[in-house]
């Protein structure tokens, strides 16, 4: 078992009496700690985004950062932040190593899903286990891949399929899944240990972008799942509250593209300032006092501090409803998930703008492979395919025009 570094150690042990949450000094050592694993996860990020395949050591370096504890609340253990704060750390973290932060976002999505689904029992048991050992992670919970099936047996069910698109499986501890349940055409959510019998997590994610997000399949053969271990049973409808989980995700993926947007213009703008020739016709000494490079950099500036402030106004509307808990209403939830929708547009536009065009301030020379430059676009580019963008303007568009709210689904 690893355990906080000094900086953050007396967040999980010396807890404000009777608090719920951080406090200004906590929150100045959380992103401290953010900051220090990004810088570390920089050393190495174009190297492995070139070799792909599995972080081992640097999903290491993020266990013993404390930070999996983030999203814990505080009367499990854990360091109790706001979900401001966890979104801040996925894009600042973004900013280096976008296949990391998904990993680490998608940890804690997972973490918010026991906490919107699961009872009482399962939300102390899960919780204060997480934070006892350790524990990282996955997600096997592609609702569109239907073909794990779930068996009724005496003591639960059994699970047979396979689930693709499974991010942070590899390496992981535990694994949210789901399963569809024929009997009543519902599908089930339940968290069971990654080395359960049965299960095979296979590493085959080949795309040319997001290389270390262990994102392969997961297999089961016969798996024993258990009445405890079920945290949405088939047949029930999800409440308002439980729908948010999806927001959380949209909210994970909006800030994952707009960090690779803000860390494609940062390294952009170290290197016009430290590299970059000025074209001759300029008349200028320096790239950095290029009138169009100037005005280039003002129009890529334009894409991402809209897309800041969105992603910020969605993240604290989350924090308001997360707080409501039962009380959460569909109204709420639908309008929530507008704000959402609006923060997720721009950060892609963004992401894919801002990385695409860093080309044309930097120049031919900033193409060379020990840059990796072209990774942010790449990474953007495979992310942002996750679910069509044309459906979350047709959802804004809808709302705008009629009023009409997005229907819960686990994309809106």
């Amino acid at each position: 078992m690893t355990h906080l570094p000094p900086h953050l150690r007396y967040l999980r042990l010396q807890p404000a009496p009777g608090s719920t949450g951080t406090d200004a000094a906590s929150e100045a050592a959380i992103r401290k700690a953010v900051v220090e694993l990004a810088a570390k996860l920089r050393e190495t990020a174009v190297e492995r985004d070139r070799a792909g395949g599995h972080a081992a050591a640097e999903r290491e370096l993020i266990r013993s950062s404390g930070l999996l504890r983030l999203s814990v609340p505080i009367r499990f253990g854990g360091i109790g932040a706001s979900w401001r704060l966890v979104l801040e750390a996925v894009r600042e973290l973004a900013k280096v190593d976008s296949a990391l932060a998904h990993i680490f976002g998608f940890h804690h999505l997972q973490l918010a899903g026991v906490q919107l689904y699961g009872n009482d029992e399962q939300q102390a048991a899960l919780l204060t286990d997480t934070v006892r050992r350790d524990l990282f992670w996955g997600n096997a919970l592609n609702p569109l891949d239907k073909r794990v099936i779930a068996t009724d047996t005496p003591n639960g069910f059994r699970l047979d399929g396979i689930k693709s698109f499974a991010s942070g499986s590899v390496g992981s501890d535990v694994l949210t899944i789901s399963a569809w349940h024929e009997a009543t055409q519902t599908a089930l959510i339940a968290a069971l240990p990654t080395n359960r019998a049965g299960i095979e997590v296979q590493a085959g994610w080949d795309a040319f972008g997001q290389r270390q997000t262990d994102s392969g399949n997961v297999r089961f053969d016969g798996v024993e799942l258990l009445h405890a271990e079920v945290l949405q049973p088939p047949g029930i409808a999800p409440t308002p509250q439980a729908t948010l989980r999806s927001q959380v995700a949209q909210l994970i993926m909006a800030n994952l593209y707009l960090g690779i947007g803000l860390g494609a213009f940062e390294e952009a703008s170290r290197y016009t300032r430290e590299q970059a020739r000025p074209w001759f016709a300029s008349g200028q000494t320096s790239a950095e006092d290029d009138p169009f490079i100037q005005h280039r950099y003002g129009n890529l500036w334009l894409l991402l501090r809209p897309a800041i402030a969105l992603a910020d106004q969605a993240g604290a509307a989350l924090e308001r409803l997360l707080h409501k808990g039962n009380a959460v209403t569909a109204q709420d939830r639908g309008e929530l998930a507008v704000t959402v929708a609006e923060a997720k547009c721009l950060a892609h536009h963004a992401g894919i703008e801002t990385s695409t065009q860093i080309f044309d301030v930097t120049g031919a020379r900033a193409t060379s492979e020990r840059y990796g430059f072209d990774r942010f676009w790449r990474n953007v580019r495979v992310h942002t395919l996750h679910d069509p963008i044309d459906y979350k303007l047709r959802d804004i568009g809808r709302y705008v025009l009629s009023g009409k709210l997005p229907e819960p689904t686990a994309y809106s």
